[in-house]
């Protein structure tokens, strides 16, 4: 994979300061072979962070004391394999509420290969918290990313934000404040999101355009939408397919949406459990689904969002979804949002459990109906009540009314259960320099 030049300008100074500070600098001489660059909090402490992060080289740690480190500029790192870690997600705290116009949106911002980010949190950047852009194995662990303002439209988008990568582990993380999704994972391949706290978001986790996720043993709480799991046009990475979503608690997620104007998310209304859109080949099971005011589940096309889109390799539509052994309590009795508002009268004001657009392409119908291998499959989730709205036959303006379906016999049954992903065990087993892709 090419990579960004270091800039030798940075480098030489860094040279020069770290020479010239001597025994006065809070930064302590390494005591294993050079292989851990130590560093106190202190007025200069963010200078001697990026400075730590210019020069070092492959395999070394950078760890931060506990303390409070705040930041007039983004942090970037552009060597492989290293390791930025702190005393603790409460302990260590790298604040950007004080960053400087021009100097960057990002807090930390990742362009190499292989490096591992933990026990450390990352306040209120003007922008995205900590992103990850083209680089794999990705690992992120006991990280925080937050907004103390609460929720608010003015807060950076992402929390933790790995796009267009690879063998991506984020867990036992928390994450809130997000203006659009607290973790989010983008066109990337061979994904794990566990162990993690999510909440204040517009979106807890959000997967899009993935291929190969597994979402589980996470907990979505006081979010617009808990769990994301998104398909989008134009986007380089094509559809997204292959994700389980499991063993997830996705309770009370009713939180009013504050995405800015145009965000996609801005769409989701308030009170979303578990959403998928335009995905293929994904497996829900054994989640606790929990009084999510709109909807605990639901099933749309892209088309539902009634937006152009020019991608001709584009597919809109749900297609192998496997939905089994959820549990589902409470939920849908105040449908909120535009497409709440709009879609609660076709049920009498509440929406079942599962709620399903029922919009399909028509191409792939045989007698009927959407072949075995592409059917939704709804199966063993207790008492869980379902709809299939049949969206594709409604139109208010022309007077036409859907022939709406609380019938699950058409999706009823069993499909193989999707692959577990497996990611690389440590950044050491990578032995080339291409990006996957699929």
């Amino acid at each position: 994979m090419a990579r960004q030049p270091v800039k030798v300008i940075w480098a030489l100074l860094a040279l020069l300061i770290v020479g010239c500070q001597g025994k006065q600098s809070a930064q302590s001489a390494p005591a294993d072979g050079g292989r851990t660059v130590h560093i106190e909090p202190g007025p200069d402490a963010p200078q001697r962070i990026q400075e730590a992060l210019i020069m070092a080289q492959p395999g070394q740690v950078v760890e931060l004391a506990a303390g409070r480190y705040n930041f007039e500029s983004a942090l970037s790192l552009d060597v492989d394999k290293v390791t930025l870690r702190g005393a603790g997600q409460d302990k260590t705290i790298l604040s950007f509420a004080h960053q400087k116009a021009g100097t960057g949106g990002e807090g930390v911002s990742i362009t190499s290969d292989g490096v591992v980010i933990e026990d450390l949190a990352i306040e209120d950047t003007p922008g995205d918290a900590l992103k990850f852009q083209r680089v794999e194995p990705v690992t992120v662990r006991r990280v925080r990313t937050e907004w103390t303002g609460g929720p608010k439209e003015t807060n950076g988008g992402y929390g933790i934000y790995p796009v267009e990568c690879g063998y991506v582990l984020v867990e036992n993380c928390v994450a809130t404040g997000a203006s659009d999704a607290g973790i989010y994972v983008g066109q990337s391949t061979y994904v794990v999101v566990r162990h993690n706290l999510v909440f204040g978001n517009v979106a807890g986790i959000e997967i899009e355009n993935c291929k190969h996720a597994d979402v589980y043993e996470n907990k979505a709480t006081g979010n617009t939408g808990g769990i994301l799991v998104f398909s989008l046009p134009n986007l380089p990475a094509g559809n997204g397919r292959y994700c389980r979503v499991f063993d997830n608690e996705v309770v009370y997620n009713n939180l009013d949406n504050f995405a800015p104007a145009g965000n996609i998310v801005g769409m989701v209304p308030p009170g979303t459990g578990i959403m998928l859109m335009a995905y293929d080949e994904v497996e829900v099971f054994g989640n606790k689904i929990r009084d999510n005011s709109t909807v605990n589940l639901g099933l749309l096309s892209y088309l539902t969002t009634e937006k152009a889109y020019d991608d001709p390799r584009y597919d809109p539509y749900c297609e192998a979804v496997y939905i089994h052994d959820n549990q589902f309590t409470g939920g849908g009795d105040r449908p909120r949002g535009l497409l709440g508002e709009t879609l609660k009268n076709l049920t009498g004001g509440t929406f079942p459990d599962i709620v399903y657009d029922g919009i399909v392409d028509e191409e792939k119908l045989v007698d009927g109906r959407l072949p075995a291998d592409l059917n939704i499959v709804i199966d063993n989730n207790g008492d869980a009540d379902f709809v299939n709205l049949d969206l594709a036959n409604f139109d208010p303006l022309k007077l036409k009314m859907p022939k709406i379906s609380r019938d699950l016999a058409p999706h009823q049954g069993t499909r193989k259960p999707l692959a577990a992903v497996t990611l690389k065990s440590s950044p050491a087993e990578r032995t080339d320099d291409k990006h996957i892709s699929e």
